[in-house]
Order: C-alpha cells, then sequence, then structure tokens
C-alpha cells in the first residue's frame, strides 16, 4: 500500500516533503534505482529527500516536479520546508518576505540576498565542529540560495540595499571566492528592482553599527521592521515602531554613496583584491 502525502500541518516541512516524493515515486511504479536512472540523481540522495533526512535544493524539485507532472507540489512542499532550516525568530519574516512589494535593507556584511553559494557557505560554517554540523550548514546554504529566487520573480520587488564598507574589506580566505562575491555585487545591479548603495567609513559611526535592518512593505501597505544583532533578533510590526526604523533607515541611505559611485567603489575594492 503507497503512503498518502503528508499533511503539513501534522508533520514538519521536510517530512511532508519526503512522504510527497515516496508517494508520487510508488504510484508511478518505480524503485528508486529506477528513478535514479531517469533523473541522473543518485540513488542514496533521492532516498534521503524521501527520509527528510536532507534538503535538496530548488532546482532538484522543479526536476522532480516535472519528471512527476506534479503541478508545483513538490515546489510549494520544499518552500515550507526551507522556512524549518532559520530559527523560530525569523520564521514570520521569512513567511512576510516572499510577498513584499519594497524592501529596504541595511547590512554589516554581505546580505544573503546578494551573496555566492561559496560566501554563503564559508559565513555559515564558522560554527561547524561536527558531520552533523556540517549537514546543516549545506541546508542552510540551500535555503539562503533559494530567498534569492524572490529577485526574479514576476512582478520583483523594489529591493534597495545599503551595506557597510566593512562587508568589503572583509574577504573570506578563497581570494577567487571573493572576486567572484564582488563580480556578483556589481551584475545584480543590472536588475532594474535592484539598488545598491555603499555606506563608506568615512560616513563615520552611526546609529545601525549594531545590526542589520530590514524594512518590507506589502502590496496593502502594511509594513514590518526586522533587525537582527548580537545573536538576537526581532520582528516590529508596531506602527510607530516601524516609522521611526524607517527614517533612520532614511537618514543612513543620505549618508551613502549613490549608487553610481557605490559601482564604481565595489569595482575598485575589486581592483584592488586582482592586484
Amino acid at each position: 500500500m503507497t503512503a498518502e502525502p503528508a499533511d503539513v500541518d501534522e508533520v514538519s516541512g521536510r517530512a511532508a516533503l519526503g512522504r510527497a516524493l515516496r508517494y508520487l515515486r510508488e504510484r508511478s511504479g518505480k524503485s528508486l534505482g529506477r528513478l535514479a536512472e531517469e533523473t541522473r540523481y543518485d540513488k542514496s540522495y533521492l532516498y534521503r529527500l524521501e527520509a527528510g533526512q536532507r534538503l535538496s535544493k530548488l532546482a532538484v524539485m522543479e526536476d522532480l516536479d516535472r519528471h512527476y507532472e506534479a503541478g508545483g507540489l513538490l515546489v510549494q512542499l520544499w518552500k515550507a520546508a526551507r522556512r524549518e532550516v532559520f530559527k523560530d525568530k525569523y520564521k514570520e519574516f521569512m513567511r512576510l518576505e516572499p510577498t513584499a512589494r519594497i524592501m529596504h535593507v541595511f547590512t554589516l556584511g554581505i546580505p544573503g540576498l546578494l551573496q555566492t553559494e561559496d560566501v554563503a557557505r564559508a559565513s555559515l560554517s564558522g560554527a561547524q565542529a561536527t558531520e552533523a554540523d556540517a549537514e546543516l550548514v549545506e541546508e542552510q546554504v540551500v535555503a539562503r540560495m533559494g530567498r534569492q529566487q524572490l529577485l526574479y520573480r514576476r512582478p520583483a520587488p523594489s529591493v534597495r540595499i545599503i551595506i557597510d564598507e566593512y562587508a568589503l574589506r572583509r574577504p573570506v580566505p578563497d581570494a577567487k571566492v571573493w572576486q567572484d562575491q564582488l563580480t556578483h555585487l556589481v551584475d545584480t545591479t543590472d536588475l532594474p528592482s535592484v539598488v545598491l548603495q555603499v555606506l563608506p567609513f568615512s560616513a563615520g559611526a552611526h546609529h545601525l553599527m549594531d545590526g542589520s535592518l530590514t524594512l518590507l512593505w506589502q502590496e496593502d501597505g502594511a509594513s514590518v521592521a526586522y533587525t537582527e544583532g548580537n545573536g538576537c533578533a526581532e520582528l516590529i510590526e508596531e506602527p510607530a515602531a516601524v516609522t521611526r526604523y524607517r527614517l533612520s533607515y532614511d537618514r543612513l541611505r543620505d549618508r551613502a554613496l549613490p549608487p553610481p559611485e557605490s559601482i564604481g567603489f565595489i569595482r575598485g575594492v575589486l581592483k584592488e583584491q586582482r592586484s
């Protein structure tokens, strides 16, 4: 007897995805070996996805969704499972981010939305100590890369990102990986919906030096602020508090380099790295 697709409310998102994968495979009358031959994914990898032991990249779920003609079911379950990778305080923010029409971001480091996969892996691996930690890092990398899809959706949100010069002066150990990251920052500004600014050291001390700030506006005008810093995170929904954070962001934007000068600044840092 084949398993039925799991109810997302009853089990974890990853378990629901695994059960759906198994259900679709068994309904099609295929063994794991046969599926591996047809999809060119390793048999043990497919088993671990069905067992809920791994979270794949989005592209894998898109491939399997097409293979089973599942109508987007696997992609939707993957998105639910992806949110579970993050801390509880982040989950509500993750629910709101994909539907935001306007995003304003300030970060002291390279923001997750603009990180390359290698830099994301390097930044998430700091506390890695065991094999289990390594698996968690890979899941977090997958989830972070999945978040970036919102930059390419239609209609795309209007995204403005301010990064502190500190982010550009703190490279990962691999020089080529860092050069690719800086190039990626420049290339991302080709997206018509993305504006990138650099806050140079010459701007001096500022009021957001202790963490990051993200402001989200929904289609209906509802807005929230999300702050992170010193291991703490907070989602702010009270209108007056959100307004205060918006004013803080606006003041910081006034001190940042204009977008064209910011791109030139990043290109200058990239030139220094290459030399």
